[in-house]
Formats: structure tokens, C-alpha cells, sequence
């Protein structure tokens, strides 16, 4: 067995509703405190998308997990916006809450804050509605993969990229890290924009039973990913981990946030 089937075996214990509950809910998602880190990433997906740059027909969400966080500020700007994750349990989990299924994570509290954000004084339950209406498909995805998403997307067909807390925590080490993102940025066309939130410092979290692995990667390290992957950074931010962050169901030491743009072929 490889290192990467070692990975992808790892994640068969993998536990949606206890993630979510790690990572989604107070302290770490405490909309009363700007200190939060989920404030701190909600804002930094605003502000981006704010600036009117970022639209087109397709977004893609790279290994979406069972969250949707990530998309709140980006999805209105593009006609398809389409989720997807390795695992079908996540898949399974983003299904049900489209479907608006009993027994399902409440967001609601993160579109209440984004539309606070945005301040177009649209009802949290309309952009709600028209995200649950603007999710076109939430398919099987592998970044170990040169094509990703299979024969779903050829490469350099895609105008967005969205990625959260993926490359690092699915890959075995640095080089897998470094060709999986080379392999998802393949299906962005030239000058296509990428959202990317992960981990820095971190060597492992929580999910149930399932404690993942993950590849600890500093600012630097990103960054030169990112150059070698043919991406220009537009933008580049970090937060460290407050005391009251750290909840013991992981060792991460900060964020990430880049929005960068795929270069241009000629």
C-alpha cells in the first residue's frame, strides 16, 4: 500500500457530524467575537469577492468536506457552482442539507453573518434559498489524480477554484501536497482565480475516531507551492491561534488565506 492509499484508508473513519462540531460551532465559529477564526475566514472570503474580480459560469469547491462555509461570499458571482470530496459520507452529508433534510448542520448562523457583510440588506434566507438552488451537482473527487474530477472537467475549462483545509490534510508529504495542487489547478483556465484556505503548522486532527494526518506546511512553504503551480498570489494572509481556538482536536498553530490567479499561458 502506498502513501497515498494510506491516506485515503485513513479517512474511511472519518466522522461529518463530529467534525462539524469540532471545527463549526462556538468557540472557533463565535459570531458574537471578530476574533474568531471563522469570522476571521468569512471575512477574508468577503473582502476578495468584494472587489468584483472573481465571477464567471463555474466555480468548483475542492474537496468540500461536509461544509459549505467556504462558498457563502462567491457562489451569486458565477452560474454553476458545483461541491465535491473524495469521501461519500461528505458527499452524502452536503446532499442532504441542499435537499434541506431534517437532522442536518445549521448554517444559518454563517448566513446571517455574510449577509451582515456584504450589508445588501438581503434576508439570510433568501441567499440560503439561492445557494441551495445555485448547487448544480456535488460529485466524487481525488487530488491525487491528474484530472481530478475524471472526465467531469477537462483541464483549463474552469473560471474558480475554491479549496479548503484539503491539499494538506489528504496529502502523505510535501511532494504529494505539491502535485496535488498542480493537479487542481490543472482544471483552471488561464488567469482563473483560486480561494484556498489551510492549515499551517498543523501534523494531525480529529474527526470521531479517525485522527488524520496532515501535512505541516508554513507561509513560506505555500507560497513557493503556489509559484511552482503557475499561480501568482494576489493576496496572502495568516491568523495564529488564540488560546481559546485551541480546543484539543488538532495541533494547528494558525490559517491561511490566498486568493490567487492562475497565469496566463502566453
Amino acid at each position: 500500500m502506498n502513501s497515498v492509499q494510506a491516506v485515503a484508508k485513513s479517512y474511511q473513519l472519518f466522522n461529518p457530524k463530529a467534525y462539524l462540531q469540532n471545527n463549526y460551532v462556538p468557540p472557533r465559529a463565535d459570531f458574537s467575537s471578530e476574533q474568531s477564526v471563522m469570522c476571521w475566514k468569512l471575512r477574508c472570503l468577503h473582502e476578495a469577492c468584494a472587489k468584483g474580480e472573481i465571477k464567471g459560469h463555474t466555480v468548483l469547491d475542492i474537496g468540500s468536506g461536509p461544509t459549505i462555509y467556504q462558498l457563502l461570499s462567491v457562489f451569486e458571482n458565477f452560474d454553476e457552482v458545483i461541491m465535491t470530496d473524495f469521501l461519500e459520507v461528505n458527499r452524502e452529508e452536503l446532499r442532504k442539507w441542499l435537499k434541506n433534510e431534517p437532522d442536518t448542520f445549521d448554517w444559518s448562523p454563517y448566513f446571517k453573518h455574510v449577509c451582515k457583510l456584504e450589508g445588501k440588506g438581503e434576508s439570510w434566507q433568501n441567499k440560503e434559498k439561492h445557494f441551495r438552488e445555485r448547487v448544480t451537482r456535488v460529485i466524487p473527487s481525488d487530488i491525487h489524480q491528474p484530472c481530478p474530477l475524471g472526465k467531469e472537467f477537462a483541464s483549463g475549462s474552469v473560471d474558480c477554484l475554491v479549496s479548503s483545509f484539503c491539499l494538506e490534510a489528504c496529502s502523505p508529504d510535501l511532494e504529494a501536497f505539491q502535485k496535488a495542487l498542480e493537479n487542481i489547478v490543472g482544471l483552471l483556465n488561464p488567469l482563473g482565480h483560486f480561494l484556498w484556505i489551510g492549515a499551517l503548522e498543523e501534523s494531525y486532527y480529529l474527526a470521531g475516531e479517525a485522527k488524520l494526518t496532515v501535512v505541516p506546511v508554513t507561509e513560506e512553504m505555500v507560497k513557493a507551492a503556489l509559484g511552482k503551480a503557475k499561480c501568482v498570489i494576489r493576496e496572502f494572509r495568516t491568523y495564529s491561534m488564540t488560546p481559546a481556538m485551541k480546543v484539543g482536536v488538532d495541533d494547528v498553530s494558525g490559517i491561511f488565506f490566498v486568493w490567487a490567479q492562475k497565469r496566463d499561458n502566453k
